[in-house]
């Protein structure tokens, strides 16, 4: 259960600093995502900063399309995207307006609301696996397109919210490269920005970018 003190929404102004103070300051945070059966409440134990215009690996490296748009609008919004033409995975926008960071949330242990998760989960052999993974996790908590652009720092009710749980001691952070980015990983570490809890049996494996082959 989630002590009424860490219940407090985090404000706008939690989300609107750099990319690199906000992703490793939302471990120990509690998302809270309403539904129609009831809530479910996860706790993030990893997650991965993308830099918008300064980072290739970013959706927004590019510029504004129909698919990232949400990037580039307040700090504090849901930026969902498909991928793989079967997954979804969840973000929360960052910086300035215009700036287009943000954060993928890659796994957390459930606290609450358990029983739904499993329900979309049915794969899962046991509660730590059910959002470990971004696509795991955005299964578990039911996260699709719709909820792309959700305010959640919106005032009164809204699907997804994050309250501020109990942040984690810098000392049991951990950073390396992030998962499947290309350039990264081995001695070519270029931006070691996924951030996780030390030891955490909720965090996904770490896996190096795997170049697709092409069809002969």
């Amino acid at each position: 259960m989630i002590a009424p003190s860490d219940r407090t929404p985090l404000p706008r102004d939690f989300f609107d600093r750099p990319v690199l103070d906000v992703a490793p300051d939302l471990l120990g945070r509690i998302l809270v995502r309403s539904t129609p059966d009831g809530p479910i409440a996860l706790r993030l134990t990893e997650v991965e900063a993308y830099d918008g215009p300064n980072d290739p690996g970013s959706h927004a490296y590019r510029g504004r399309t129909a698919r990232n748009g949400v990037m580039f609008g307040p700090p504090g919004h849901v930026y969902v995207y498909f991928t793989y033409g079967m997954w979804h995975c969840m973000n929360l926008v960052c910086g300035p307006e215009g700036r287009a960071s943000g954060v993928l949330l890659r796994a957390g242990e459930i606290v609450e609301g358990a029983e739904l998760a499993r329900i979309r989960r049915l794969s899962a052999r046991n509660d730590k696996e059910l959002a470990k993974g971004p696509a795991r996790l955005a299964t578990a908590l039911g996260v699709g397109r719709d909820l792309d652009g959700t305010d959640a720092c919106a005032a009164g009710e809204t699907p997804i919210r994050i309250v501020a749980g109990t942040p984690v001691p810098s000392h049991q952070v951990r950073n390396g490269p992030r998962t499947g980015v290309a350039g990264e990983g081995g001695n070519g570490d270029v931006h070691p920005w996924r951030f996780w809890i030390a030891d955490d049996p909720t965090v996904s494996p770490y896996r190096a970018h795997a170049p697709r082959r092409r069809r002969s």
